[in-house]
């Protein structure tokens, strides 16, 4: 049978105890809020870190690894980049490397474009797909832009991030998983 001591311990803290363990909570929340922040600022991706989710970049990354981005404005995208990007209409961003820069026709220069209107047009693939991803972009959609990127791969960290694939394939393992740390941060006195 399932003990259930922590509960007496909850029941014996005073208000004052309990106060300060929900402050204790909420100082721990705000801490990691700050931090992610902090990350976006230097990194300059809206999503500093992310968890590959699928096998299409296999071998280079493997579902469960767990990535560093960065997006400076500055430097430009090349062919053979692993890019983060978005498809309008999808909330999950997708990781593929860039297949190949669109070229101005008219110049053949791969930065003329970038150049003349500010910014440049690419083609992504998983390593582990057959095609490119034109069928994943929105319709009629056959290019990505640089305002589609989230960031680029900086580097990662095997399979660190199965937590958050579990977490996300099976909610009630999510709820389980917060309601114990929750627990331990009210019932943990030092």
């Amino acid at each position: 049978m399932l003990s259930l001591d922590f509960l007496d311990d909850v029941r014996r803290m005073n208000r004052r105890q309990l106060y300060y363990q929900v402050l204790n909570f909420g100082m721990i929340v705000s801490s990691a809020l700050m931090i992610w922040k902090g990350l976006m600022v230097i990194t300059g991706s809206e999503s500093p870190i992310v968890v590959v989710l699928s096998g299409s970049m296999e071998p280079a990354f493997h579902r469960g690894d767990l990535l560093f981005l960065t997006n400076r404005v500055e430097d430009p995208i090349r062919v053979g980049e692993i890019v983060v990007f978005r498809i309008e209409g999808r909330e999950i961003p997708i990781v593929h490397r860039v297949l190949k820069i669109h070229e101005n026709p008219l110049e053949g220069n791969v930065y003329s474009i970038f150049l003349q209107n500010g910014h440049i047009k690419f083609l992504t693939k998983g390593d582990n797909n057959a095609v490119d991803d034109r069928g994943l972009y929105k319709q009629g959609q056959h290019w990505l832009e640089k305002k589609d990127v989230v960031g680029r791969a900086r580097g990662f960290v095997p399979y660190i991030g199965i937590v958050t694939i579990l977490m996300n394939d099976y909610p009630k393992f999510k709820y389980a998983v917060l309601f114990l740390l929750g627990l331990f941060v009210l019932v943990h006195r030092e």
